[in-house]
């Protein structure tokens, strides 16, 4: 065994010393410049000031906000925005000495030595992460800009002499010639560097137009100008924060592709964006169009044979037996693989049907050919769709989406698939969902289909408000649903007597019933909603009528 070997494990790891963390809490700002102690002052002032920074790591870190004003007295400069971030660093006071050797090495004579003492932790350190925006700076003799300098100082004197200037147009002007030349000065004579083609010239005139420039004549060389016009920068140009990371590469979407110029038949290059909208979905029409659309759009078309074709069989079968749907009942008929890879496709639906815009089949898919307008069997696939006012929409959440992802992995289980397929199914029992949007064929309530079925209070012309029913009929068929409908969210089924005396008042014909969750002080707005005390008396009614009823058969 080596004797070093032995040695090292009896003296055993060499321990650092340990010093004391002070509890002093320091804020940090990362200036994003040179500072010197002369320096400090100045780089405070375009901070904001000594209170401004006190403020800012007093707030909250969302409203830490900071800006650096590399111009603070020109308001026409745009800062720099920095955040205000929790930080948990160590600051160290370093000492640096130097000792004189005799004989040193080094070149000076003096050997440095340095010691770190920690002073503080940094809880708070304000960070300029983000690019500096464009600046730009308007004409300082401008009386609208001396007026904003007036506004900033608040020099009383200055705003009251500003007068608007008179208008002249001039929004260009000529650059003047000197005084030994004869005319204004051309255009390359004032940018070297500019390609003569730009100009519209030959180099020819270019180089001959500097002794002697022609200012009459089709081909006469532009004068150099300089723009007169009165802007003021925004209050901002660009709003990006942070460098694209590009490697100093091409854009991977974009590809070269040969187009040819129809007026010249010469062929060009020029870059096209592969990952650009290509407009896959459905054709679409509205309700005063006369003709319905019998193929699918020439895009559409060209992927057909990318799509899976057992799948594609299976669409064009459930259309064949039913000529319009509802996107929630169509996808109720395929397994949840199948109505997944639909919807990813982008291409399966617009390859069988379109869709209407408005009127009574609105957002309905519809089969290739079929007009709905011209046959008054299609009453029964009228849509009826009202909102719920209690059924919030929220804003995507990345984890709500990963929270409800999983729920619906743990309650996949518990759910069958029975109640999924017939989701979009009202039988006036059942609430399967939250949202109001039916077929008139998908609804199995026995009250509710015998007024469907009804073709005595029919129209001869398919109506773009009511489609096939009468005006009258339609809110009798609404009325009820929406009843039914609002009972359930309510916690119980409506029964035919609650409808049958909302029908028979005048008020309940004029005035579309509804519920909503009752909040203490709140009602339900919508249009044609009923205030909680006049729903309970309605079912209080009911319950008395039913009571009467009973009675004559309980005495015999």
């Amino acid at each position: 065994m080596d004797p070093l070997d032995s040695l090292a494990e009896t003296a055993g790891p060499s321990q650092a010393p340990a010093w004391p963390l002070p509890t002093t809490s320091i804020y940090a700002v990362e200036y994003p410049g040179y500072v010197k102690h002369s320096s400090i002052p100045q780089a405070i002032e375009n901070l904001g000031g000594q209170a401004y920074l006190e403020n800012a790591f007093k707030r909250t870190n969302a409203d830490g906000l900071v800006e650096l004003k590399l111009r603070p007295h020109n308001p026409f400069s745009h800062p720099i925005p920095g955040e205000t971030v929790p930080t948990n660093n160590i600051v160290l006071k370093i000492v640096k000495r130097k000792r004189k050797q005799a004989k040193a090495p080094y070149a000076d004579g003096f050997k440095g030595e340095y010691t770190a003492t920690a002073i503080g932790v940094a809880t708070k350190t304000v960070r300029f992460r983000s690019m500096a925006d464009y600046q730009y700076q308007p004409n300082p003799s401008d009386s609208l800009v001396k007026l904003r300098h007036a506004m900033e100082t608040m020099d009383i004197q200055g705003i009251r002499s500003y007068a608007f200037p008179e208008e002249k147009e001039d929004y260009g002007i000529e650059l003047g010639a000197s005084s030994s030349s004869a005319g204004p000065v051309p255009m390359h004579a004032t940018d070297p560097n500019l390609d003569p083609q730009l100009l519209g010239i030959t180099e020819e005139q270019a180089s001959t137009s500097s002794a002697a420039p022609s200012t009459e004549g089709p081909q006469a060389e532009p004068i150099a100008t300089t723009s007169n016009l009165r802007m003021f920068p925004p209050p901002v140009f660009s709003r990006q924060l942070i460098p694209i990371n590009y490697g100093y590469k091409a854009n991977p979407a974009s590809v070269v592709s040969t187009v040819v110029d129809e007026k010249t038949g010469e062929e060009k290059k020029r870059l096209i964006n592969r990952m650009r909208w290509k407009g896959l979905g459905p054709a679409s029409i509205m309700f005063q169009d006369e003709k319905v659309p019998d193929k699918p759009p020439q895009l559409v078309e060209a992927m057909r044979s990318q799509m899976d074709g057992a799948l594609l069989q299976k669409m064009q079968e459930y259309f064949a037996v039913r000529p319009i749907w509802t996107r929630h009942a169509l996808m109720n008929q395929f397994s949840v693989a199948q109505a997944r890879e639909i919807v990813n496709s982008k291409v399966l639906l617009p390859l069988v049907c379109y869709v209407f815009q408005d009127g009574p089949y609105r957002d309905t898919l519809v089969r290739f050919g079929y007009d709905p307008r011209k046959d008054p069997s299609a009453r029964f696939y009228q849509r009826i769709y009202f909102r719920n006012s209690n059924h919030p929409i929220e804003r995507p959440s990345v984890v709500n989406k990963r929270q409800e992802r999983s729920s619906r992995t743990e309650d996949h289980g518990s759910s069958s698939e029975a109640e999924r397929i017939g989701s979009h199914i009202f039988d006036g029992v059942t609430l399967t969902k939250e949202t109001a949007a039916f077929q008139l064929c998908d609804i199995s309530d026995p009250m509710l289909k015998q007024m469907i079925d009804e073709c005595d209070d029919l129209r001869d012309v398919c109506n773009e408000r009511d489609g096939w029913y009468t005006t009258h009929s339609l809110e009798r068929i609404k009325t009820i649903l929406r009843h039914k409908f609002f009972s359930l969210l309510d916690g119980y089924p409506a029964t035919d007597e609650e409808c049958a005396a909302l029908l028979e008042t005048q008020s309940g014909r004029e005035r579309l019933a509804s519920r909503h969750v009752p909040r203490p002080g709140k009602h339900n707005m919508a249009k044609g909603a009923l205030r909680p005390e006049d729903a309970a008396a309605l079912r209080l009614r009911a319950t008395l009528d039913r009571s009467i009823k009973n009675v004559p058969s309980q005495k015999q």
